[in-house]
């Protein structure tokens, strides 16, 4: 499928139908994989990567991604890039335009996503920044949708932070239809012009005791309580004990939901490892499937 957006920095650029469509496309390729390998329909492409924070997942799933469809990536972290020696993103942008035909950057603050997708005339993906990480939200749809089947009727429970994350995933709720319920200590809500956006297509709801979240929830997800731009530890005292999905935590919620985690996982600090690894948890297909949605996402927004 082809995309109206040029770029993908927040999900807010799709439509439902776009959004589903990006779901049923990676569903699709993961069986294509699995079955006889993907088909080189970005042959002759190339996507530059640009890391201002480390990586695992993202890194590895775009770059292996790219090779599976026939492409090709580069890993440029910041210190390879003139970025650090004082060039203009404006001018990084017209560079690299010039060269690949795709630009993923992970990166601190999403203005110089905003300031790469302005200058830049291919297309744009936000590999996470400060505010939004829409790549994990895709990964976090495409399971719920291999898991329950379907999206309408269903409740997600956010425990924790309401971080970058949470903010793609109000988004990811409001495209589906899917419902939410966000526990957060208090001065920790996610950010509020996208609740208000998200609350105009689904029901969410913001709260500060996670049992009332957890109530008849399908999906309970939790993150990291110190992301990679906040590492203040004196926060933790905000969030633990009350805001740990624990066994006690998940028994609220409906009998087989499921548990996701972006990853990586602080153990037995926001989630316990008895639940990370229980049988509920879905974690491991659902970094797996970050490989799949980013295949679909390229393939839709380079126009293969």
């Amino acid at each position: 499928m082809k995309l109206k957006t040029k770029d993908l920095l927040t999900l807010a650029e799709l439509t439902p139908k776009e959004f589903s469509g990006l779901i049923d496309d990676s569903i699709k390729l993961k069986k294509q994989f699995k079955n006889k390998g993907n088909k080189p329909i970005l042959k002759n492409k190339t996507l530059t990567m640009i890391f201002q924070k480390p990586s695992t997942r993202t890194r590895v799933s775009f770059e292996t991604g790219m090779y599976q469809l026939g492409g090709h990536a580069i890993d440029l972290s910041s210190d390879d890039t003139q970025l650090s020696r004082g060039e203009s993103v404006e001018d990084t942008a017209k560079t690299l335009s010039r060269y690949t035909d795709c630009i993923m950057a992970r990166v601190y603050e999403h203005e110089l996503l905003e300031k790469l997708s302005e200058h830049s005339t291919v297309p744009v993906i936000n590999g996470l920044s400060d505010t939004f990480h829409p790549c994990q939200i895709l990964a976090d749809f495409m399971t719920i949708k291999e898991k329950k089947k379907k999206f309408k009727g269903l409740k997600i429970a956010w425990i924790g932070d309401g971080n970058n994350v949470c903010n793609s995933m109000m988004y990811g709720a409001a495209l589906s239809g899917v419902s939410m319920s966000i526990a957060t200590p208090k001065g920790f809500e996610p950010n509020k012009i996208v609740l208000k956006e998200s609350k105009k297509s689904t029901d969410i709801e913001l709260t500060s005791d996670p049992f009332t979240a957890t109530k008849n929830a399908d999906v309970v997800v939790s993150d990291t309580f110190s992301s990679i731009h906040n590492r203040d530890l004196k926060r933790m005292k905000k969030f633990l004990p009350t805001f740990q999905v624990n066994s006690k935590l998940m028994s609220s919620a409906n009998k087989d939901a499921i548990f996701m985690h972006c990853l990586p996982a602080k153990r037995n600090q926001e989630v316990t490892s008895a639940v990370i690894d229980g049988s509920q948890s879905v974690v491991w297909d659902e970094a797996e499937n970050r490989l799949h949605t980013q295949k679909s996402l390229l393939a839709a927004l380079i126009h293969a």
